[in-house]
């Protein structure tokens, strides 16, 4: 816990996009939950059956978002009234308040002696760098509206960038996309991964591993068009839109599996030939816990994989998304692999241990928590 605030303790609030499931920005949460015990959990939409036992612990408030009608499941609908939900969130009671971003959640308003740090997973992609992509896969009726609705919005993203202390990043590329779209600086703090709960094994298997949501960004058709291309084997593991045609597309060299249990997707990562990571992530927790296991990864060289992977080292990088670039990085890594050690792809993961993440947000908190202090 950091220290010096005027009355000890401070009372804190943790303010969260929605919670609807469980994924790595959930778990970042969890996590403050253990850094700050006893802090309010704020958010626009909660159901309390598919969050962890951890979250359901802990005090968790709705903004009106989730008193409107099939919000647990429609919530992206009330986008546009996000920003007037948090402004109406009463936080005068607080003394820090720690915001979640990847959809709408710095935008709350606090008292002007409160600290509000902001732990940025991504400003919200749909509004900036990925808008062209979710207005081509809107509806129609959708598509209309879209351009004078997302306008309003980023002038509102922007403007409430301003009101934060500070920003933490889960990448240094989130970093420069923060940097480029609200004009701020923030310090990079990895989010925490689960390394411990991974182990090497002596038994390798010739099988390629990729693991990912089968949605359209994510790519899994450049690793399954590749796989195909060499004849290589490889198992698929993913559940999504594009389930079915990667099911029926992949060749008898591919299993492809909807989902595997804990101590499968363990054993998966521990055995593999290597993972192959063909997505840009924001950070991307799966080469981690790949590395974690001793395995190396092949990835698309862009985004967050550039800070979790050493290239040459634990892993290589493909520079295109495209199958024909995968296939010549799967080509390279069969000369490369003998100069893989496992031990170096294990001390790599540990540098993104739950621990390594609790000592550098409280650092960065202190930090900002001491410029506001000579600000004032």
């Amino acid at each position: 816990m950091i220290g010096g605030w005027h009355s000890g303790a401070p009372r804190v609030a943790l303010v969260h996009y929605w919670l609807v499931s469980m994924r790595g920005g959930e778990r970042v949460l969890e996590r403050l939950l253990d850094l700050f015990p006893g802090a309010d959990v704020f958010t626009h939409v909660y159901d309390p059956d598919r969050v962890s036992d951890k979250i359901r612990a802990a005090h968790v408030r709705e903004t009106f978002i989730g008193r409107l009608p099939g919000a647990r499941r429609h919530y992206q609908k009330y986008l546009p009234l996000m920003p007037m939900a948090l402004e109406e969130l009463d936080l005068r009671g607080y003394d820090l308040v720690i915001s979640s971003e990847s959809g709408p959640a710095k935008g709350i308003i606090t008292r002007p002696d409160a600290l509000h740090v902001c732990y940025c997973h991504s400003p919200m992609r749909y509004l900036w760098d990925h808008y062209p992509d979710y207005k081509a896969a809107a509806g129609g009726l959708s598509r209309m509206m879209m351009p004078a609705m997302f306008h309003r919005l980023r002038q509102w993203d922007v403007s409430s960038a301003s009101r934060v202390d500070g920003i933490v990043a889960n990448s240094s590329f989130v970093a420069r996309r923060i940097r480029k779209v609200w004009g701020r600086q923030a310090r990079v703090v990895h989010p925490p991964v689960a390394v411990g709960a991974f182990k090497p094994s002596r038994q390798i298997s010739d099988r390629y591993l990729w693991v990912s949501q089968m949605t359209p960004y994510k790519r899994a058709d450049v690793a399954l068009e590749a796989f195909n291309r060499l004849g290589v084997p490889a198992l698929m593991v993913g559940d999504g839109e594009m389930f079915k045609s990667i099911s029926a597309r992949a060749g008898p060299n591919v299993e492809v599996r909807r989902r595997l249990s804990f101590e499968e997707l363990q054993h998966a990562y521990a055995t593999c030939k290597a993972l192959v990571f063909t997505p840009e992530e924001d950070f991307g927790i799966v080469p981690v816990e790949a590395n974690a296991s001793g395995r190396p990864v092949i990835a698309y060289g862009h985004g967050g994989v550039t800070d979790s992977i050493v290239e040459g080292r634990t892993g290589l990088f493909f520079r295109e998304q495209t199958a024909r670039a995968l296939c010549g990085a799967l080509q390279r890594f069969e000369t490369w692999q003998p100069q893989f050690r496992s031990e170096d792809a294990i001390a790599n993961a540990a540098r993104f241990s739950p621990e390594a993440f609790a000592t550098g947000f409280l650092d960065a908190l202190d930090h900002y928590r001491l410029g506001s202090r000579q600000v004032a």
